[in-house]
């Protein structure tokens, strides 16, 4: 588990404005270090590559470009709309963190800053003659970077905000997250079993702000179980809401002491993320087949699809670890993520709205027979239960008496 810190650095390395700010930098020291490398370029150069050949360049790049950037943000913003629209509204957030879109993006800009500012520097007298070689060799690097990112956006345009393309991605992230989930289903805690009483002289620890809890700093939290020589009973896990005055933990001993520092380690905001809440990225996989099955699309094939995704993402095997490695905090312990939970997650909204098309219903049982027969037995007792239930809903939607009987066989086999 990554410390607080590291994680927040992490949410920001993902950020379209740290990459264009970062671009922006680099033109604006580029456009600088032309008058810096003067003395050091050859006099030879100075007539071949002037002021007359490096302006025209300079005036193109800073009137294309901030058109170019300014179209390629409407862009962005349509396919993310419409992403938003067809296949669930928590699609945005992955399609903001879209590294190839941030770096076009970023390039664009950065080119019409650094021919901007290089424009500015000729005509304040800030460049010598032999700066304008400098100069030229920075811009045919930066026309080459911008037919680079045009390619790579072209190719990139053709797929951004698709149904296909957006179902990739919040599989891609469910993955992620299910594996460190299921490596560590405590978080590296003590796992806190369902028949498990939390010590009554326990003292709770209250949210002062409401909200998701997004990020738990483990390591941080463990060195201060440690430093305080306290055990202490996690309330809330990623993924929970929590209000202000309801119980993050409970702390043996004076809590007062390290209270604070119990609130500093958790993360909450008014949003779900991907990087602990492995059963976020299910839910969110489920809301696209929800959405392809309401009336206003009227998709199964997408449904079929998810579904399909849904079974390859919890069917993948888990990777055991010994019980030092797995309990990284003995002085913490925290509910477990159990299958029961992502079986829920993943299928229950499928099995509601698609109880009426015998296609989906068949493909959900097949799926579940699949989980049934795996290796893992607490999985295959959730999937048999899952399985149940999705047979009742389809047994009430189900209008042919032969449909329903389909449903049984693929249920019962």
């Amino acid at each position: 588990m990554i410390s607080k810190r590291l994680w927040q650095f992490i949410r920001l390395s993902r950020e379209l404005s740290l990459r264009v700010t970062l671009i922006a930098l680099l033109a604006v020291l580029a456009a600088a270090l032309a008058g810096l490398l003067e003395p050091y370029i050859p006099q030879a150069l100075e007539a071949r590559f002037g002021e007359d050949a490096v302006m025209p360049l300079l005036n193109i790049l800073a009137s294309s470009m901030l058109a170019v950037t300014t179209f390629s943000l409407s862009v962005m913003v349509t396919a993310h709309m419409q992403a938003a629209s067809q296949v669930t509204p928590r699609s945005h957030r992955l399609l903001l963190e879209d590294s190839t879109t941030q770096m076009v993006l970023a390039t664009f800009l950065g080119a019409f800053i650094f021919a901007l500012v290089s424009i500015i520097l000729f005509r304040a007298g800030a460049y010598g003659p032999r700066a304008a070689v400098v100069v030229f060799l920075f811009t045919v690097v930066v026309v080459t970077l911008v037919v680079v990112a045009i390619l790579r956006w072209i190719e990139h345009l053709s797929r951004l905000g698709s149904m296909d393309e957006t179902i990739r991605l919040v599989e891609a992230r469910a993955r992620g997250a299910l594996d460190l989930r299921r490596v560590n289903p405590s978080l590296g805690a003590r796992p806190m079993t369902e028949d498990f009483q939390v010590p009554e002289d326990a003292t709770p620890i209250v949210a002062h702000v409401g909200g998701y809890v997004q990020f738990i700093d483990m390591p941080g939290l463990a060195k201060t179980a440690e430093s305080h020589g306290v055990m202490i009973y996690l309330a809330a896990t990623p993924g929970s809401f929590v209000v202000q005055g309801q119980p993050l933990a409970h702390a043996t001993g004076s809590a007062d002491t390290l209270a604070d520092a119990v609130r500093t380690a958790y993360y909450t905001s008014d949003l779900r993320t991907f990087d602990q809440d492995a059963s976020f990225a299910l839910v969110v996989l489920s809301e696209i087949a929800s959405r392809a099955l309401s009336p206003g699309l009227n998709d199964p094939g997408t449904a079929i699809d998810v579904i399909g995704r849904l079974e390859r993402l919890l069917s993948l095997p888990v990777k055991r670890l010994d019980e030092a490695d797995r309990l990284a905090h003995e002085r913490i312990w925290a509910p477990p993520m159990t299958e029961a939970d992502l079986l829920r997650d993943a299928f229950d909204a499928i099995a509601r709205d698609g109880a009426g098309m015998i296609e989906v219903a068949t493909r959900l049982q097949a799926a579940l027979q699949t989980l049934r027969k795996g290796d893992d037995p607490a999985m295959a007792k959730a999937a048999q239960i899952m399985s149940r239930r999705a047979l009742l809903h389809a047994e009430h939607a189900l209008v042919l008496e032969e449909d329903r009987e389909r449903v049984r066989k693929m249920a019962g086999r």
